[in-house]
């Protein structure tokens, strides 16, 4: 049994495909049991035909990879600070490292080497020449590693829980929030310029702007041993794949203060304007990971601490801290298998807003007992917990096992729960099961007073892509509000029309009083009257939410229509708006100069009748208007003045249909046909007059 400790320090490529030199010194040191180690990785390189790269380096054993360094973006001397450990229970091992350049699409491999570690001796320290090897290049040399290696002898076989896993937990969590705020671009070019919009990069944290005028705000996790600057580039897109870097920079995070608000204004690429942007620091509190034993809410004098913390007595203090949530992920169970021999690596990520805790994998299992707790600081009591159970995969990307999403508000605190998995999208149940144990304590007039601000940015957002079954169902939900908001229409309507007398006469009493004692306290008093008759409705077992979004296997001719039947809601309603928006447009341009006089004169009698009459004696008319005309007039038809008014006017569409040939002042030519504006032959004016 023993373990390795590796000292990386420096890295260089000779003569390949890169265009650069790259040289690694190791230093191993095998103990007993465990291993520990640290990683101090100098990469230095002329990388002379595609400028710089982003590389990091992974350690695989057996084929799995026990560690990963982190990524130093766009560096030509990049330095790692790490330390980690990995078991081992013999020396019948070799260490594969292998060297990788970060990429947007898929990460480029960069060569590799591999360490033995069967003919280590403890205490005694070696120097040795390994050369980087890519077989599927043709270069011949792809660099040299330099290796010292060292023998250590630990004194007894640790548990399952090793350093590598207690190092990599801990190498989680941050220590501080970085408050970004974008404020504006200045001396921006204003003539072919395209959207332009900022990223902001730190380390895998990473932020898109929205284009135009910026004003937001969102934050970034800094972590204790991140040395890694924060990155800006302002891009300019053209078209949907055409985009145009017109600066990048960075800033030393290192030397910031705390608490302090530091203005920065960086100028761009020549001519093309300046950045302007806030960044502050702040510390961060809550953020743990331990074992359930040791978690931080089952020491009584922290939960005292804790509570008084979040007490309504402190509520004036620390307004940005909301709350603080304990998360014990237990044990899985049943949950589906990826490898060949039936077993699965799962490990469960734990996500609040944008912070992101993970625990250890436990190899080669269905039923994983992982047995951590995780507390996380509450910035949005709205937020949703999600737990992601995914397959560690090696070198490719995880295999999705399960999903689980929990609103804070909804939490049962202290409560052992066991829930079932979800698909990806949170749309129907997956194979597995978890067991959780949640605890929120939170202030509630903090809480409140976040509602009222605007929520957290989401700093990695999924491309949206088209859904024909999203949009049905979108169209469902919004047919669904509309069918609820008529059926209110139409039961005031029938209150006019005098459908049930009793009701009428009532709904004619009620509303003569209120117009007549109307006062602006009303309104509110109104929607809290209603909001509590609902919540007596839904204690009482009366009514119910209805959360039924139309789920369902459907044939193909079944899928046809429906798509059919959506495409033609979606015209229609947009056809109905853009008549509307267009009328009302074409009013104010005097497109047909009598419904614009006529607006005009109706415009000028409610102008005078608002001046010399109140507005509740007008409304009092129009409401005994509205309640006898049906008893004056039993066959009235009913109608909307305003809607049969902008009916009248014609749409652009209509306008280039019809032609109108609009003259203020002048007379109509007699040459030109008024209904398709064409020259008339001289021939036919006086036929085409007689018809006229």
């Amino acid at each position: 049994m023993c373990g390795v400790h590796l000292l990386l320090t420096y890295f260089s490529l000779s003569q390949n495909q890169y265009g650069g030199r790259v040289c690694i010194y190791v230093c191993v040191c095998v103990c007993g049991v465990c291993v520990f180690t640290t990683i101090f990785l100098i990469c230095s390189f002329l990388y002379l035909i595609l400028g710089t790269i982003d590389p990091y380096v992974k350690f695989k054993l057996e084929g799995k990879q026990f560690y990963k360094c982190k990524v130093v973006y766009k560096s030509l001397n990049p330095r790692w600070n790490e330390s980690f450990s990995h078991p081992l229970r013999d020396r019948e091992h070799v260490v594969e490292v292998r060297v990788y350049d970060k990429n947007r699409t898929a990460d480029e491999f960069m060569g590799s080497s591999t360490i033995s570690l069967k003919h280590l001796q403890l205490y005694k320290t070696y120097e040795m020449e390994l050369l980087l090897d890519d077989p599927k290049s043709k270069e011949d040399n792809m660099g040299v590693i330099l290796v010292d290696w060292g023998c250590l002898k630990q004194r007894r076989w640790g548990s399952r829980k090793t350093e590598t896993q207690r190092n990599q937990l801990k190498n989680q969590m941050w220590t501080g929030v970085l408050g970004i705020t974008l404020v504006e671009g200045q001396d921006l070019p204003q003539h072919g310029r395209g959207d332009i919009y900022v990223r902001f990069r730190l380390g895998d944290q990473k932020y898109k702007s929205k284009v135009g005028l910026w004003r937001e705000q969102f934050d970034f996790n800094q972590f204790e041993d991140n040395q890694e600057p924060l990155q800006v580039e302002v891009y300019s897109k053209r078209g949907r794949k055409c985009e145009e870097s017109w600066g990048l920079f960075e800033i030393d995070l290192s030397r910031l203060p705390l608490n302090e608000r530091q203005l920065y204004t960086h100028v761009l690429d020549p001519g093309k304007g300046r950045l302007v942007f806030l960044v502050t620091l702040r510390p961060c509190w809550g953020v743990s990971i331990s074992d359930i034993e040791t978690a931080a809410l089952e020491n009584p004098d922290e939960r005292d601490t804790v509570v008084d913390r979040f007490s309504l007595k402190n509520s004036h203090k620390c307004v940005g801290e909301v709350g603080l949530l304990q998360v014990k992920v237990v044990k899985a169970n049943d949950l589906p298998a990826t490898d060949l021999n039936g077993k699965s690596n799962p490990f469960c990520v734990v996500e609040l807003g944008n912070s992101k805790l993970q625990t250890h994998t436990i190899y080669k299992t269905l039923n994983p007992d992982w047995n951590k707790a995780f507390t996380f600081p509450i910035k949005d009591i709205h937020d949703v917990i999600e737990l992601t159970v995914l397959d560690e995969n090696g070198d490719k990307a995880p295999n999705f096992l399960g999903k689980l999403a929990i609103p804070l508000l909804t939490v049962q605190n202290g409560q052992e729960i066991c829930l079932f998995l979800k698909k990806e999208d949170l749309g129907g149940t997956s194979k597995g099961t978890i067991t959780l144990v949640l605890e929120v304590i939170y202030n509630k007039v903090r809480a409140g007073i976040r509602t009222f601000q605007p929520k957290e940015t989401t700093l990695m957002e999924e491309n949206v892509k088209f859904s024909k079954k999203v949009l049905a169902r979108n169209i469902y939900r919004v047919r669904k509000i509309s069918t609820a908001v008529l059926y209110t229409l139409q039961y005031i309507k029938s209150c006019f029309q005098w459908e049930s007398t009793q009701r009428s006469l009532i709904a004619f009493l009620i509303f003569l009083v209120t117009v007549w004692h109307w006062e602006l306290f009303m309104l509110p008093l109104f929607l809290l009257l209603l909001l509590g008759w609902q919540y007596f409705q839904l204690t009482g077992g009366k009514a119910s939410p209805n959360l039924d979004l139309e789920s369902g296997k459907k044939g193909l001719m079944d899928k046809i229509h429906m798509v059919q039947e959506v495409v033609l809601a979606v015209q229609n309603v947009l056809d109905e708006i853009a008549n509307i928006g267009e009328r009302i447009k074409n009013i104010f341009n005097w497109s047909v100069p009598f419904m614009s006089c006529l607006a005009c004169v109706v415009l000028f009698v409610a102008t005078a009748l608002l001046y010399f009459i109140p507005p509740r004696y007008i409304v009092l008319i129009w409401g005994v208007n509205k309640f006898t005309k049906k008893l004056r007039n039993p066959y009235t038809i009913d109608n909307n003045e305003t809607l049969d008014f902008l009916k009248r006017v014609p749409s652009d569409v209509q306008k280039v249909r019809v032609q109108f040939y609009i003259q203020i002042g002048k007379e109509f030519p007699e040459d030109v046909c008024i209904i398709c504006c064409s020259r008339i032959p001289k021939c036919c004016r006086n036929i085409s007059s007689g018809f006229v």
